[in-house]
């Protein structure tokens, strides 16, 4: 009887242990899908800014951008311009590996650059 309610609490433990790391893979899938969200853009948006253009116009057509995805978004780019604040996208059409920078540089839009993540 004792070996049986010692089995019985051990795959109760396991059973638990086995639920809370779904629980928690399932939180980490979805603030991954969201940060890579935080950094989509439709084509069409980096189309429409041209080079001069207000930083504030520009940036309230952007989401924030601010996440761990852009660290990796910044490895394959061009270099960025000197004293310029940039920020980088991808495109929520296609693969996904066409990359949007926008380079600001005192209160305009200063460069927009696309290239492709290799």
């Amino acid at each position: 009887m004792a070996q049986r309610k010692g089995c019985l609490i051990g795959c109760g433990v396991a059973g638990v242990l086995g639920i809370g790391l779904l629980a928690v893979l399932a939180f980490g899938a979805v603030k991954l899908f969201g940060a890579v969200q935080e950094n989509m853009i439709d084509p069409k948006v980096y189309e429409a800014a041209r080079v001069g253009d207000a930083e504030s116009t520009v940036r309230g057509t952007l989401p924030s951008g601010e996440s761990f995805v852009t660290s990796a978004l910044k490895e394959d780019g061009p270099a960025v311009p000197a004293g310029a604040k940039c920020s980088w996208y991808v495109s929520d059409q296609g693969t996904g590996d066409e990359v949007y920078r926008f380079c600001f540089k005192d209160g305009k839009l200063a460069e927009k650059v696309t290239y492709r993540m290799k």
